[in-house]
């Protein structure tokens, strides 16, 4: 079976969650411990509260909550665990990096929620929503500074002082690129002429960047044969596109109680005049009325019902859904091409294989 087979095939059943996402939460939870700040039991009026509670570590209360709840699904650090085990390498003295990788990820959500006016996260109201946006801007510049501290704690794990430090290099790096592409992603909005290649070029910094870093830092800490450590790289840069791509086909078409957030899918996306991958394809292929309609439409302040109908029967015609699709699945294949190089054994590449499956699939 070739490796385009095998994609095209991921799309005829949901996968279940794949054992690189589910393996390593307990021990990221437990390093998550010593990385968080304390609080009082009434700590919602400090940062401890609203910041344990955007991790699902506490009610908006601030009190502790035994099993934490509402997550999200830990990709980035189970990805660098992933990577750093699948090249035999000792996961656990690599934690540091996955949970200072997940406090950038989420020090981005909290700013994020601010910027798009996002009123709920993971079948929850956001940080902004209850303690307002000051203090929601403190959260996630806490998290961004805190996610530094614990990867200093590599080198006092055992790992080389030069490695430590490339690692530190490389987060700080990606958050960098992934603040770039937010910028991009904002200018992108108001340019109707913005192309596929921009596009492509805005995610691989917003959200590609630190997936990217995730692989990147589990091979390094694993290994110090530089071509399977780039193998890596590669993979994570394939599979940054096809994680943003599907969350761009869920904006628009997903069901919004499997995606957790407010209002996504059912169109949303158009709402907000998001540009998203479907809505750059359809101004690329549209021609004449078509394109004079939905240049019309996002040149609006805001749309109404009849609006965003009009758009998604516009993307129907155009076929975009389809096309979006298909450049998930190009993406997949290169993805898994690039482990090629890796020299993966076989329980690996099998976890690899599901990984992809589920990215391409998912439906949250």
């Amino acid at each position: 079976m070739t490796r385009a087979t095998q994609v095209s095939q991921m799309t005829e059943a949901r996968p279940r969650l794949p054992e690189s996402l589910t393996r390593y939460g307990e021990r990221v939870q437990a390093e998550f411990g010593s990385a968080l700040p304390n609080g009082p039991p009434n700590g919602s009026m400090e940062l401890a509260g609203p910041f344990r509670y955007h991790l699902g570590w506490a009610d908006r209360q601030g009190n502790h909550l035994e099993r934490p709840t509402e997550q999200g699904k830990g990709l980035r650090p189970s990805l660098c665990l992933f990577a750093c085990q699948a090249l035999e390498g000792n996961w656990v003295m690599a934690t540091p990096a996955a949970v200072s990788l997940e406090l950038i990820h989420n020090f981005s959500l909290v700013h994020d929620d601010i910027q798009d006016g996002d009123e709920e996260r993971r079948h929850r109201p956001t940080v902004w929503r209850l303690w307002g946006e000051p203090k929601a801007l403190l959260v996630g510049d806490a998290m961004h500074a805190i996610a530094y501290q614990a990867a200093s704690r590599l080198a006092r794990r055992g790992v080389p002082e030069a490695k430590a430090l490339r690692c530190s290099r490389l987060l700080v790096e990606s958050c960098l690129a992934m603040i770039k592409g937010q910028v991009q992603d904002l200018r992108h909005e108001d340019d109707l002429d913005a192309g596929l290649e921009s596009y492509l070029e805005m995610i691989r910094l917003k959200t590609g960047a630190l997936i990217q870093c995730a692989l990147e830092i589990g091979a390094l800490l694993a290994t110090d044969d530089a071509g399977r450590v780039a193998a890596f790289a590669r993979f994570g840069h394939h599979l940054g596109r096809v994680f943003q791509i599907r969350d761009d086909v869920l904006g628009i078409w997903g069901n919004e109680a499997r995606t957790g957030k407010a209002g996504k899918g059912s169109g949303n996306d158009i709402r907000r005049r998001k540009k998203s991958l479907p809505i750059v394809l359809a101004f690329e292929t549209a021609g004449g009325r078509r394109r004079g309609q939905l240049a019309s439409i996002y040149r609006k302040e805001s749309l109404n019902r009849e609006d965003v109908d009009r758009v998604m029967e516009l993307l129907d015609v155009l076929e975009t859904r389809r096309r979006a699709q298909e450049l998930i699945e190009a993406e997949a294949v290169l993805a898994l091409k690039s482990l090629e190089a890796a020299r993966l054994s076989a329980w690996a590449r099998g976890e690899a294989d599901s990984l992809v499956e589920f990215l391409v699939t998912r439906e949250h």
